[in-house]
């Protein structure tokens, strides 16, 4: 595998687990979303702004991110003490039932889509996923994944 296939790779699994995540129903989709969760999971009392200039993505497509991560109760936002007209966002500390949806959701059914239909290879191909999550240090201790243990209080 050269870096171009590795590359083309991703795509299709960023592609396979979009359509392995349960329908929001809201428009626009859920890459943005996810983009932006990750990076407020990696750097928690961020500002919108920031995170916009981290990921590259345009500052309105953020704000409506995080406002649906606000609605489903994923993410926090609280007013900067230093410049009350900042908002500092951080993961929610409980588990809002849009988090517990999306993780009880499984990617079978997305990856036997992905491989044509059938069962056969699934079981293999999500093994194959599994040990490459581990692997990169994906699971079980990501920042993703932090959303799913309860914090200290």
């Amino acid at each position: 595998m050269n870096g171009v296939e590795l590359f083309l790779l991703g795509r299709a699994l960023m592609k396979i687990g979009e359509q392995a995540l349960p329908d929001t129903g809201a428009h626009g989709g859920n890459r943005a979303v996810l983009v932006v969760l990750s990076d407020v999971l990696a750097h928690s009392g961020t500002t919108i702004s920031e995170v916009a200039a981290r990921t590259g993505l345009p500052q309105s497509a953020v704000s409506g991110a995080v406002a649906r991560l606000r609605e489903t109760g994923s993410v926090v936002a609280e007013t900067d003490p230093h410049d009350r007209r900042r908002s500092l966002l951080e993961a929610a500390r409980d588990i809002s039932g849009r988090v517990a949806e999306v993780r009880a959701t499984t990617i079978d059914d997305a990856v036997a889509t992905a491989l044509g239909g059938g069962d056969d290879g699934i079981d293999e191909v999500i093994a194959a996923l599994d040990l490459l999550s581990r692997r990169l240090h994906i699971r079980p201790d990501s920042p993703a994944d932090q959303l799913s243990k309860p914090k200290p209080v």
